[in-house]
């Protein structure tokens, strides 16, 4: 799942090259990626690119004064294209969901691959009527979100830290993968509870997180969209790496499944050498 690092980058680079342009089409190719209904999607065509903006996890294509709002989910990416085929796709004809044709004749698809549709697309005047934007917590990355902004947050949290920092309504961004590699440079339990947190832990949480963000923001700058998914791999430390050894320590990597998703951890580093049980039916991290 892309999360704050990719899709800031992907700003980044739609911002480099959709402001200024003039949108030709705008074509739905699945039947359930429209999440709005109106405005149409029609609404954009011949409607300027003013501003390419991020709110948490979605992206936001700014076209004089419509919004469209894309949320990538689990298996969604958006694929640049210099140009496209004379012929137009056929709806719900393998991956591809959406397609944002410019004047120029370049633009960009968006795709999702499996059985399971997620990606979401919206058309709105305003991104806060947007439900997921609504219920966004603040940016990890804002001026604004310092130490103790991040220790308020917390002080009335009582569950288990990875299920905070995955809570987009507590803060905005960040998802499986940088929740664990956050709590693996802060050295910390993806089970410890918010309520045990010291000062110290807090401070320690806090610095990982900024640099884990910071860091994986800074090595996909200039990167164009296709090469993203490579680089987040490429720049985990523990996740998606169960059975490596750990970067730090060498210890083997572990894992620990859910229903629906897993988490890794290295024992030496987070809990003490002592690996956690395996909470295959848990609805802790939904």
């Amino acid at each position: 799942m892309p999360e704050l690092p990719e899709v800031e980058a992907l700003r980044v680079f739609l911002d480099d090259h959709l402001v200024g342009k003039e949108i030709a089409r705008v074509l739905p190719l699945t039947i359930n990626v429209m999440k709005t209904y109106d405005p149409q999607p029609a609404a954009l065509e011949g409607a300027t690119v003013t501003a390419v903006a991020r709110h948490g996890k979605f992206l936001d294509v700014d076209a004089d004064g419509l919004h469209l709002i894309t949320h990538l989910a689990r298996a969604g990416w958006l694929r640049w294209k210099d140009s496209f085929p004379a012929t137009p796709p056929r709806p719900g004809k393998g991956p591809l969901a959406l397609r944002t044709v410019l004047t120029g004749g370049d633009g960009f698809d968006l795709t999702e691959m499996g059985s399971t549709k997620r990606l979401a697309v919206y058309v709105v005047r305003d991104p806060a009527s947007v439900p997921g934007i609504a219920r966004l917590g603040p940016d990890p990355l804002a001026d604004s979100f310092d130490r103790d902004a991040f220790a308020a947050l917390l002080a009335g949290e009582r569950r288990q830290i990875k299920g905070a920092l995955r809570d987009q309504s507590l803060i905005a961004g960040i998802g499986n993968a940088y929740s664990d590699e956050i709590l693996h440079v802060a050295r910390m339990s993806p089970f410890k509870r918010t309520s045990s947190l010291t000062d110290d832990d807090i401070t320690h949480l806090h610095t990982a997180l900024r640099t884990t963000l910071e860091d994986a923001v800074r090595r996909s700058a200039g990167m164009a969209a296709g090469d993203l998914k490579a680089e987040k791999k490429l720049g985990m430390r523990v996740h998606g790496r169960a059975g490596e050894p750990c970067p730090v320590c060498g210890d083997t990597i572990l894992e620990v499944s859910f229903s629906d998703s897993s988490l890794q951890y290295c024992p030496t580093c987070q809990t003490g050498g002592k690996p956690l049980a395996d909470r295959r039916l848990s609805r802790l991290l939904k």
